[in-house]
């Protein structure tokens, strides 16, 4: 198999990570064969499949590229055990779970307020400041948009309400890292306990076993015909996540403000040396990841949701976070992230259709991906050098 995978490999010009990239698109076409409209229903079409994504992910652990090698196998395997289990179920149950319109519109609706706290997070972090507080400035801005929303009769005034709630929790947390040089993850917990009891707090205290009213102004949807069923109805904050990603993109590898960030984050004290100011970029970059996060926020509880519910995040801020390891601390990887964890969401929906008994299981799907990115089966990501570590000026 070596030499004549080797050889295959050498005919297409494919390096051994680009071949291990190939491989787990091969392990993931075993899995997508068997569902709609494929229908894959023999056992042996998906196990073929992954066993090509394994044989290719052997050849590349053996050629040294231990980290594509194994993701190959891992896909291979796991491409493999989905397969089987959708050759398993029912025609209909399947064309039920798996109506790929209705799924990827899913994805993005789940996937965009992990986009926000995620780009938020990528900020901070290339600053310097670990921001395990994206959960708690997320909730927040869920709950003030709402309240904003509700007080203010606009959905504009909510979304301003979200931005400062997210702002305040984050000068919280940037005096508490950076000039009291606090653990930055226990202070990032901190935030996440004090946003539970304060948006909880005033719930109760404002809207009380009501709720917030059900005709909360909302953020409006964007139709645009022509684009299809997927994209020509989504909402104004979707787009504005597009947008988002390449304004990051290029604010951070294209333009000299992208580079102090970038600097700061990994040698600080160099960049003090040439007059950067330290404090004011992390400072600057803690306060925009709470805002993004709680954009983020607001777009579940005025954007999708039209209504507030306690705890309403329900840990999407570590799932954000953890997007931004899997993404290599790049916007685009951080969306690719999000995309992934916001589909299992999705997923985890639909499968509940067919299948209510296990319901509850798979809401816990997002949340195992995310288990399994963090221990880094994928690959382990290099963060910022200076990436929690607090800067003592001299």
């Amino acid at each position: 198999m070596s030499s004549a995978g080797y050889a295959a490999t050498r005919s297409f010009g494919l390096s051994p990570t680009t071949a291990g990239r190939v491989a787990v698109g091969i392990g993931l076409a075993a899995f997508v064969v068997a569902l709609p409209p494929f229908h894959a229903n023999t056992l042996w079409i998906p196990l073929l499949i992954g066993l090509v994504a394994i044989a290719v992910g052997v050849w590349v652990l053996s050629r040294g590229a231990r980290r594509s090698g194994w993701t190959a196998i891992g896909f291979g395997l796991v491409g493999i055990l989905l397969g089987i289990l959708a050759t398993k179920a029912s025609t209909d149950n399947l064309d039920q779970v798996v109506v790929w319109g209705a799924l990827l519109s899913a994805t993005l609706v789940w996937a965009t307020p992990l986009t926000y706290a995620a780009i938020g997070g990528m900020f901070c972090e290339r600053s310097g400041v670990v921001n395990i507080g994206l959960e708690g400035m997320m909730l927040s801005g869920a709950f003030f948009a709402a309240l904003g929303a509700d007080k203010f009769g606009n959905w504009e005034m909510g979304v301003l309400c979200a931005a400062i709630s997210g702002a305040g929790f984050a000068l919280i947390h940037a005096v508490m890292s950076i000039h009291l040089r606090a653990d930055q993850v226990i202070s990032g917990f901190a935030i996440n306990f004090l946003a539970l009891g304060v948006t909880g707090y005033f719930f109760i205290d404002i809207y009380g076993e009501n709720g917030t009213p059900g005709n909360l102004p909302r953020i409006p949807d964007v139709k645009v015909g022509f684009l299809g069923s997927v994209f020509g109805d989504l909402s104004l904050m979707i787009w504005i996540s597009f947008l988002l990603l390449i304004v990051a993109h290029i604010t951070l590898f294209r333009t000299p403000l992208g580079l102090r960030l970038r600097s700061v984050g990994e040698h600080p004290r160099a960049a003090d040396t040439v007059g950067i100011s330290v404090y004011g970029v992390r400072y600057a970059a803690v306060i925009l990841s709470g805002v993004l996060a709680a954009l983020g926020g607001a777009y579940l509880s005025i954007g999708y949701l039209g209504s507030f519910t306690e705890n309403m995040t329900a840990g999407r801020g570590y799932i954000a976070l953890a997007a931004v390891i899997f993404g290599n601390w790049r916007p685009f990887g951080a969306f690719a992230a999000a995309l992934l964890f916001g589909g299992s969401t999705a997923l985890s929906f639909r499968l509940a259709q067919p299948w209510p008994a296990p319901s509850v299981l798979f809401q816990a799907l997002p949340y195992v991906l995310t288990l399994i990115a963090v221990a880094g089966v994928i690959g382990r990501a290099t963060p910022p050098a200076s990436a929690g570590r607090p800067y003592v000026k001299q």
